[in-house]
């Protein structure tokens, strides 16, 4: 009997212990593995992020830009990491959108813990002005006509740029004809030009030509309109009830990691996105604050996943 009382003892010390090990997080700096290049959205916005928690908790915060092969480099590389909370990785759209392209070495449910959903760029639905549509069902009637194929612009496959379209192309029951660019400046550019007919862009880029009349736009892709442009009716409102698409960035940890840490970050991550200054820096990027629990964040991924999922096959996207 006495023996029992000692380990019990024993495992009563042990917890507190580790209770407040937990407690001292961050123990040293952090990493936050972004894959993707340096000065991208999602570069510039997780710099944000690691500035506002190195202020927080006096730990520095390290961006690690790790590129290649479609992301897979940065995400192998977290899913190894030790799940302690140190190492961070900051995902887009392509997080919810991969395991459907391809069979990845890595389980994106199992080996990622989801933090906190960052922030959404809205789109917006722009045509060249030799685009003989003034909106969203001129457009579309138009793609409807044997004789009209339209075309339209992306920032690559599976891009924020291209799901968006082949939303559209899904829910209006249209195929206007995918010209994949390396980016989607290049890809706006052309559509400038009136080498390309169609884009859904986000409006940062887009915003400048739409004021100079070298784009027209027809519509945001929010559930909302965009305070920005009032006047602009969502994709829902114009003619494709339900329709919804965003570039969106938000970030996760490695799988395991204790639950004191998961709140703990989360709640720091949420605190730092609608600080008021997080607040003006995401409105000059054209993006809006979210910040939202783990739990919240998760059921955001599964309802992309699920929502892209018959719009890939039905457009039979493949990875590059």
């Amino acid at each position: 009997m006495k023996n029992i009382w000692l380990k019990l003892l024993a495992l009563l010390f042990l917890a507190g212990m580790f209770s407040f090990a937990r407690a001292d997080y961050p123990e040293r700096s952090i990493r936050i593995i972004v894959p993707f290049t340096a000065g991208g959205a999602t570069d510039l916005l997780a710099r944000m992020i690691g500035k506002k928690l190195t202020q927080a908790w006096g730990q520095q915060v390290v961006v690690d830009n790790r590129t290649g092969a479609n992301g897979i480099i940065a995400y192998e590389l977290a899913a190894k990491a030790n799940p302690d909370g140190h190492t961070l990785l900051f995902v887009a759209i392509s997080h919810a959108i991969n395991p459907l392209l391809q069979k990845l070495p890595y389980n994106t449910d199992k080996d990622f813990a989801p933090v906190s959903l960052i922030a959404i760029l809205p789109l917006l639905l722009v045509v060249h002005p030799g685009v003989p549509a003034n909106n969203l069902q001129e457009l579309i009637a138009r793609a409807k006509s044997p004789s009209k194929l339209l075309t339209y612009a992306s920032g690559g496959v599976a891009s924020s740029q291209h799901l968006a379209a082949e939303l559209m192309n899904y829910m209006a029951k249209v195929k206007m004809t995918h010209v994949p660019y390396k980016g989607g400046t290049q890809g706006m550019l052309d559509v400038v030009g009136g080498h390309v007919d169609v884009m859904i862009q986000v409006i940062l880029s887009v915003a400048p030509h739409i004021k100079t009349g070298r784009l027209r736009a027809l519509a945001v892709t929010t559930s909302k309109r965009n305070a920005a442009w009032p006047d602009l009716p969502t994709m829902s409102e114009a003619g494709l009830p339900g329709y919804e698409s965003t570039a969106w960035y938000g970030m996760v940890a490695t799988a395991g990691l204790p639950p004191s840490v998961l709140a703990k970050l989360s709640a720091e991550t949420i605190k730092a996105t609608q600080s008021s200054d997080m607040r003006d820096a995401l409105a000059k990027q054209g993006a809006e604050p979210v910040g939202n629990t783990p739990r919240e964040f998760a059921a955001f991924i599964k309802a992309e996943t699920t929502k892209y999922a018959k719009v890939i096959k039905e457009a039979g996207v493949k990875a590059e």
